[in-house]
C-alpha cells in the first residue's frame, strides 16, 4: 500500500482511494490529476506562487495517427506579441502538467507561446503507464505533434526552439537529429545523454534482464533507486514531489530500461551531429544523468553557437529542486538566451 499523505483539501478516504487507484491506464490518471490539480497549484514552491496574469492556457485531448488519445497544453501571454514557440520535452515517468506549470507560466510571462505533451504511456496520455516500446517511435509522436503546432498559421513565421528536461533532452536532440533544419535551437536541462553509472545495473543484471525483457518487456523487474530522492537539493521542495499524483514511481519496464540505455548509447555516439544553437545547463552534482557527457556534448556538437554551464553543487533538478535563488538564475540565463536567438532569427 503507498504511503498515507495528508493533503489539505482533499479528505482522508478520498486521497487514499485515488493514491491506491491503479494507473496503468490513462482514465485512472485523469481522474487522479483532476482531484489534485487545485491543490498543485497552490503548493508552497516559488515557480507556482508568482501570479501570473495575462496568460491564455488551453488543454487538448487529439487521438494522434496511431489511435492514441495524447494530452497536450499551450500557454500563450495575450496582450504582448510573440517572440518565438518553444516546444517542451518532459523527463522520464514525468508529465506535462504539475511543476512544468510554473515553467511555462514563467516562459510565456516572458513572451513566449509554449507548448508541451505528455508522450504516450504517460501522464494523462493513453498508453501504458511508463512503458516505451521503441523510443524512436515516441520521437516521432513528439515530432507530428510539434509539427502541427508549427505549421498553424500565426506561428509559421516565428522562430521555435527545443526545450527538453532529462529524458526530454534526449528526446530534443533525436528530433534534432532527425530535423536537422528544423529548429532555431534548444535548451537542454541535465539533458539525459548517458545514464549515470550508478543508476546502471550491474552487466551480469543487464544482460539477464536484456534477455527476459524478450519475453516480458512490460514487466516492472529493473533494479532502481528513488530517482526522486537524488534529484532534488532543497529538501522543502523534495517534500512537494508527493503531490505529483501522476508521476510514474514504480521500477522501469524492462522494455522502456533497455529504449532508455539504447537511446543514450546512440546519442553519445551521434554527438558531433548535433548542429543547432543549443544552451546546457547542468548540476555538477547530479547523479542521475552524467554532467560529464553534457560537457562532450559542448565540445564534440558541430554547432559554432553552443553554451554550457555546469552549475556547482546542483542536483538533477535544476527548475524544481534547488534553492530559490538558483531557479530563478537558471530562468533569467534561459530567457536571456532564449531573447539573444529569438531576435537574431525573427524574419525581416
Amino acid at each position: 500500500m503507498a504511503p498515507m499523505i495528508k493533503i489539505e483539501g482533499v479528505d482522508d478516504e478520498e486521497l487514499l482511494k485515488i493514491i491506491k487507484a491503479k494507473m496503468d491506464e490513462a482514465p485512472a490518471r485523469r481522474r487522479a490529476r483532476e482531484a489534485f490539480k487545485e491543490i498543485q497549484l497552490g503548493i508552497d514552491h516559488c515557480l507556482l506562487k508568482i501570479p501570473y496574469d495575462g496568460l491564455k492556457m488551453k488543454e487538448l485531448y487529439e487521438v494522434n495517427p496511431r489511435g492514441l488519445e495524447i494530452f497536450s497544453k499551450s500557454w500563450l501571454p495575450e496582450t504582448s506579441p510573440l517572440k518565438a514557440i518553444v516546444c517542451f520535452c518532459h523527463g522520464y515517468g514525468d508529465t506535462c502538467t504539475f511543476f512544468f506549470e510554473g515553467i511555462a507560466r514563467k516562459l510565456a510571462s516572458s513572451g513566449y507561446g509554449v507548448f508541451a505533451m505528455d508522450y504516450p504511456g504517460f501522464g494523462l496520455s493513453e498508453g501504458l503507464h511508463g512503458y516505451i516500446p521503441s523510443f524512436d517511435r515516441l520521437v516521432d509522436d513528439v515530432i507530428e505533434h510539434f509539427s502541427k503546432v508549427k505549421e498553424t498559421m500565426e506561428y509559421q513565421n516565428l522562430p521555435s526552439f527545443l526545450f527538453g528536461q532529462s529524458m526530454g533532452g534526449a528526446v530534443a536532440l533525436k528530433v534534432h537529429l532527425k530535423q536537422p533544419n528544423a529548429w532555431d535551437g534548444a535548451v537542454l536541462v541535465a539533458p539525459m545523454c548517458k545514464i549515470a553509472e550508478d543508476m546502471v545495473p550491474p552487466m551480469g543484471v543487464k544482460q539477464l534482464l536484456i534477455a527476459v525483457a524478450n519475453v516480458l518487456p512490460k514487466s516492472k523487474l529493473v533494479p532502481e533507486k528513488d530517482i526522486g530522492e537524488m534529484a532534488f537539493r532543497d529538501l522543502e521542495k523534495k517534500k512537494l514531489t508527493q503531490y505529483n499524483v501522476i508521476a510514474y514511481r514504480d521500477k522501469p519496464r524492462l522494455k522502456t530500461a533497455l529504449e532508455l540505455l539504447r537511446t543514450t548509447q546512440e546519442i553519445e555516439r551521434r554527438l558531433e551531429e548535433v548542429s543547432l544553437p543549443i544552451l546546457i545547463l547542468h548540476g555538477e552534482a547530479d547523479i542521475v544523468t552524467d554532467p560529464s557527457v553534457s560537457k562532450a556534448l559542448f565540445e564534440k556538437a558541430s554547432s559554432s553557437d553552443k553554451k554550457l554551464h555546469l552549475i556547482k553543487d546542483a542536483y538533477h533538478s535544476l527548475l524544481e529542486g534547488e534553492p530559490d535563488e538558483n531557479i530563478f538564475q537558471a530562468f533569467d540565463e534561459i530567457i536571456s538566451w532564449l531573447d539573444q536567438h529569438s531576435i537574431r532569427n525573427i524574419p525581416s
